[in-house]
């Protein structure tokens, strides 16, 4: 058995009892003696009562409101000493040793965080979409996985088994250190839910650190519990949440690469339009409106940022176009990619 008392697993929960009573188990049977907290976000039905009847000794945070992800979590980890805290979505299976891969890893004093393999639950022999074999982010700043490419996920044939740096750990299940979750202020609040993860790593990539991907931990996501994947509102967050990222944290003079994402955007916008989806299209032009909306708000963050960097780990960056490899050349898996391009 493992045992670790400076890590905390900590569980965001919102009107999920059912998915409580079903992997809850889990994470106490294969988790040692690691503090197990869930930090609720006001749920209104009898979660919490089924965690002090059936579980009395785990611990039980009440936030006050339903902040989303990222207030949810910054709430509940300013009341939580711990040298490590795992985030864990209430719709994960973990699996025997899941947690000591990942501690091992964090032994590298540069590494702020990881994250284990993520595999479908309802399809367990593919990687799952939120995560899969560890996150990267190309040129243009498109989010992908090792192992899912927009919507093509590969089967797990153990091709990604091996331990590598990324760009950022997926906050369906990521092991980070407490101290630079919080110098870092945590989630950014604005982003509600969805893409926050990146954010962060990328924020706490520019002090020099990286982020892992820890393969020999697995665990298994339901995933799109909260918001399914082809849902107008996530893609108005994950639009909206990746043009505030990009004017944030872009190494270079952010308006030009800016304003060709936002071109790009333009070209998804029409296609929702020709496929006869208007309310994703209507998303993505939301999502624009509010980018420009709060600009000024945006770059006086993005002023701060430029403040405290130091050195950029740009491991897991992809030096190439992900759209042009993916559309373009057919290139449907990640180890198709150029490996030359990567950082």
């Amino acid at each position: 058995m493992f045992f670790v008392k400076n890590v905390a697993i900590v569980i965001l929960n919102w009107n999920g009892k059912e998915l409580l009573e079903q992997f809850l188990p889990n994470v106490i049977n294969y988790s040692g003696d690691a503090r197990i907290i869930v930090a609720d976000n006001a749920s209104s039905d009898e979660s919490i009562d089924f965690i002090e009847n059936k579980y009395p000794t785990i611990e039980i945070i009440r936030n006050q409101q339903n902040g989303g992800f990222a207030k949810g979590y910054n709430d509940a980890l300013k009341l939580i000493d711990a040298e490590f805290y795992v985030l864990l979505n209430s719709d994960v299976e973990v699996t025997e040793n899941w947690l000591e891969p990942m501690f091992n890893a964090m032994k590298n004093p540069k590494t702020a965080g990881c994250q284990p393999k993520i595999l479908a639950y309802n399809n367990r022999e593919y990687f799952e979409h939120a995560g899969a074999a560890g996150g990267y982010i190309d040129k243009n700043y498109f989010p992908f996985c090792r192992g899912r490419l927009f919507d093509n996920v590969e089967k797990d044939n153990g091709q990604y088994d091996n331990e590598v740096e990324i760009f950022w750990a997926t906050g369906a299940c990521m092991m980070i250190r407490a101290e630079l979750f919080h110098k870092a202020n945590g989630f950014d609040e604005d982003f509600f839910a969805h893409m926050e993860e990146i954010d962060l790593c990328w924020r706490i990539k520019k002090w020099g650190y990286h982020f892992k991907a820890v393969p020999s931990s697995k665990v298994y996501h339901v995933g799109g519990g909260t918001l399914p994947y082809s849902s107008p509102k996530k893609v108005y967050y994950n639009f909206r949440n990746n043009l505030m990222m990009i004017t944030k944290n872009h190494e270079g003079y952010w308006a030009p690469k800016l304003y060709y994402r936002m071109a790009l955007d333009g070209i998804a916008a029409v296609m929702f339009l020709l496929k006869g989806q208007f309310k994703s299209f209507s998303a993505v032009f939301n999502a624009h409106m509010y980018q420009h909306a709060h600009l000024r708000k945006t770059l006086k963050k993005r002023k701060e940022i430029q403040k405290g960097t130091t050195h950029f780990d740009a491991s897991g960056l992809y030096r190439g176009n992900i759209l042009w490899a993916y559309f373009i050349q057919k290139k449907k898996k990640s180890s198709d990619l150029d490996s030359s391009k990567f950082n």
